[in-house]
């Protein structure tokens, strides 16, 4: 884990300033405490409360936090006391078609299956590369229920993908009613693959945007 000072080439605007990026332990680590704990030991370390963006499942694990100056979720769950990402209507026929059970107990995506449902959008190369990144979760992660709900009184954004073929673009318009700020892209399950550019300058904005004093936002932390 490190920061690294980066100028983004994707957009003209993030050209014109820096950007500190972290890069964070990766999430499934076996429930959603742990990822959670995870996310959360990395916030304590900043200097200043930093963004926090949280994808898909990531929504979940960022429900959690305390200490941040920001929460976006992008096509993720936001769930509120009592729930979870499953009890929410979970992820949608396609991507549970392409789970595969392991002898673990944990489970996987068939790769095929996950670019049709994850990657629809993405240029082909691109969704095979991220294909490859994804990993094995442990069972019952869907399931975890946050311990607290962060977006209740942080600042909160939501973005809906329009095309999503893994959430249900429906539900997520019902959980982006919880944040204070809501956009739709027409997009599929991840952006930051097909239109990097969009969360570029979705991320530049909320930097740039005018908060109370205090909510510094000098660093992006976005859960993998």
């Amino acid at each position: 884990m490190g920061t690294v000072p980066s100028r983004p080439r994707t957009s003209p605007r993030a050209c014109e300033r820096q950007v500190w990026t972290w890069s964070l332990p990766k999430l499934h680590r076996g429930s959603l405490a742990s990822d959670t704990a995870a996310v959360q030991g990395a916030v304590d370390r900043l200097a200043e409360p930093p963004v926090v963006l949280g994808h898909s499942y990531g929504g979940s694990v960022i429900t959690g936090l305390r200490g941040v100056a920001r929460l976006v979720f992008l096509a993720a769950f936001v769930p509120d006391a009592g729930e979870s990402a499953a009890g929410l209507g979970g992820a949608s026929a396609r991507l549970k078609s392409a789970v595969e059970a392991q002898d673990d107990g944990s489970t996987r995506l068939d790769p095929n299956r996950a670019v049709e449902a994850l990657y629809a959008g993405c240029p082909q190369h691109l969704a095979a590369w991220a294909t490859g990144l994804l990993r094995a979760q442990a069972a019952g992660c869907g399931r975890g229920v946050p311990e607290r709900q962060s977006w209740r009184e942080t600042p909160a954004a939501y973005v809906v993908c329009a095309k999503d073929r893994a959430i249900d673009p429906a539900l997520q318009r019902v959980m982006a009613a919880r944040c204070g700020s809501v956009r739709e892209w027409p997009t599929g399950h991840s952006p930051f693959v097909s239109r990097p550019e969009l969360v570029v300058d979705l991320i530049l904005e909320l930097f740039d945007a005018s908060d109370p004093p205090g909510q510094a936002r000098r660093g992006l932390i976005s859960p993998r």
